[in-house]
């Protein structure tokens, strides 16, 4: 396959730096991450206290779900920041910082996400032999790769959007399993004190019936809350095998293999600047706060030079992604 994209992403990369885009934040990341942790205090202040504050517990048990529905989120969006480095320049401090993030507050593992995110994920977008994410569901995203059970065939669109409230179930598994198999005993350690810290705090203060309601609407809210963001991201865009892909430069494969949404601020927050795929994917250390402007300036230049920019509604995407899943 021909080059179709010319190889000008050093234009588009001047400008956005000349624009001061790719700067670090580390004074607002750093107000983000203090953020997060002081709603996790007024969490556990909620939780010690509740036989003396809580007049009507099932409620307030599903209310506080949502709240740390909402701290988790961030948490999985800064630990994310982090790692690609947007608010520190040094490798190690970023990892150090993730840890609390990633491991304590989510119980998942900082190295697996960089390992598969960042390296893999980030380089190889949407090739077959190098990106793992693009082999959902038995390959059923993939053009000629897909796999030959009747049993996902028959019930693909229940299995696939079903999946979608347990994401972060799948995220742990994988997280425990990668680093015990790179015998990554520390972050081990650090993953397993979530447990006793976040949950065994919860089950010791809390009615095991108010406990329960906690435990189900945050994972039943946070799980398809992360998995409709990153399901935009890629799915139902091309796919090639890594033949192919290694023929592109930098800007074509990401690109043609990302998908970016509408909507503006709102769908920024909620999707914590992963709607800005494409940029994202351009310019991975771009601090998530300046993505809009950045997306404004790469959709600026894919017109100027007639370049492909995809980018739809969230409905949009949803209904492209189900509409490939067909095709399964």
């Amino acid at each position: 396959m021909s080059i179709i994209y010319p190889d000008n992403f050093n234009e588009l990369k001047a400008e956005v730096r000349a624009s001061g885009l790719l700067e670090r934040v580390p004074v607002r990341g750093t107000i983000e991450m203090v953020a997060i942790f002081m709603s996790l205090a007024v969490v556990f202040s909620i939780v010690f206290n509740w036989t003396d504050i809580v007049s009507s517990p099932h409620l307030t048990a599903f209310g506080l779900g949502l709240f740390m529905v909402v701290i988790f989120t961030r948490a999985v969006f800064v630990s994310h920041d982090i790692l690609h480095l947007q608010y520190f320049k040094s490798k190690s401090l970023s990892f150090k910082l993730s840890y609390p993030f990633s491991a304590l507050i989510l119980s998942t593992s900082s190295s697996w996400w960089d390992f598969k995110h960042n390296v893999n994920h980030h380089t190889w977008c949407n090739v077959l032999e190098k990106d793992e994410d693009i082999w959902a569901l038995d390959g059923a995203f993939t053009p000629n790769n897909k796999g030959n059970s009747p049993f996902i065939k028959k019930y693909k669109h229940i299995i696939f959007w079903g999946a979608m409230f347990f994401m972060y179930s799948a995220f742990i598994i994988q997280s425990y399993n990668f680093v015990i198999k790179r015998k990554l005993w520390g972050e081990f350690a650090l993953m397993l004190m979530h447990i006793p810290l976040i949950w065994g705090s919860i089950f010791y203060s809390l009615p095991l019936s108010d406990a329960l309601i906690l435990l189900v609407t945050l994972n039943f809210i946070l799980s398809p809350w992360l998995a409709f963001g990153f399901i935009t991201n890629h799915l139902g865009c091309e796919v090639f095998d890594y033949e192919e892909g290694k023929k592109f430069s930098w800007m074509e494969l990401q690109m043609r293999t990302s998908r970016s949404l509408k909507g503006g601020f709102l769908v920024h927050w909620l999707y914590g600047g992963l709607n800005t795929q494409i940029e994202h994917h351009l310019f991975p250390r771009a601090p998530r706060f300046n993505l809009l402007k950045v997306q404004d300036m790469t959709r600026e230049f894919a017109k100027k030079h007639n370049l492909t920019y995809f980018e739809t509604t969230p409905i949009d995407a949803y209904i492209q992604i189900n509409e490939a899943l067909k095709e399964y």
